[in-house]
């Protein structure tokens, strides 16, 4: 596996990939976004550490310009702890984030878990409905062209949210908790905020153009978890 990690913090960034090279990891580094993005583009990292306050482009700008190119896993760093960093981070596209000072061991572990997760558009389907067609409403899921429509528009989701988006219509009406969604879309092995689940269905619902106060799609069942369906 080769690990890009994206710091300005020359200690920090050799301290991660100390770790992840002792972990058989091939590890890049680069102090700035733009050495980053270039890097992403020519070695095609299969995860990437990425710090959100850098000295050119910003860790959220990086993300955004690394969504229109590549899907590879993206696990942020933040000395900020505000939840706005957090939403902000994790609609852009990436998949897990830590705040600092952080346990290498911990980082490692989660980057294991992300990795655990299918990659690619053919990868085995883990839900019962796999390589089916859903409909709810006006949406349209295929699940194994792995898109979404909405009354015959094309969606645009990263992959976790078409995850999420799977899992949820799998069993409509059926409400999964929250713990039933990191389980099944982050891992068995996930150790992080179960509140990571919120902040993408949140971006999902918004890309469906779901109204949270009178959801079509997604609803939220409040103490519990998510349901498909409107009601």
């Amino acid at each position: 596996m080769r690990a890009l990690v994206v710091d300005d913090e020359d200690a920090i960034r050799r301290v991660v990939a100390a770790y992840l090279v002792k972990e058989g990891f091939d590890v890049l580094e680069a102090a700035d976004g733009t050495t980053a993005l270039e890097l992403a583009r020519a070695e095609h990292p299969d995860v990437i550490v990425l710090d959100l306050m850098l000295p050119d482009l910003d860790g959220i700008e990086v993300c955004r310009q690394l969504r229109r190119f590549t899907d590879t896993y993206v696990v942020m760093l933040t000395a900020r702890t505000d939840e706005v960093d957090t939403l902000i981070g994790l609609s852009v596209g990436a998949d897990d984030y830590l705040t600092k000072p952080f346990s290498p061991r911990v980082l490692v572990a989660r980057i294991r878990t992300v990795l655990r997760r299918p990659r690619n558009d053919d990868a085995d389907a883990t839900d019962e409905d796999a390589g089916q067609v859903v409909e709810i409403g006006d949406l349209r899921i295929d699940a194994a062209g792995r898109e979404a429509w909405v009354a015959g528009e094309r969606v645009e989701l990263t992959r976790t949210e078409f995850d999420i988006l799977l899992h949820l219509a799998s069993r409509p009406q059926h409400v999964h908790t929250r713990g039933q969604l990191i389980q099944s879309v982050w891992g068995p092995g996930y150790v992080g905020d179960d509140r990571l689940a919120d902040v993408h269905v949140s971006h999902l619902r918004a890309k469906l153009g779901d109204d949270a106060s009178a959801p079509r799609y997604v609803v939220t069942v409040r103490g519990v978890g998510f349901k498909m369906g409107g009601g």
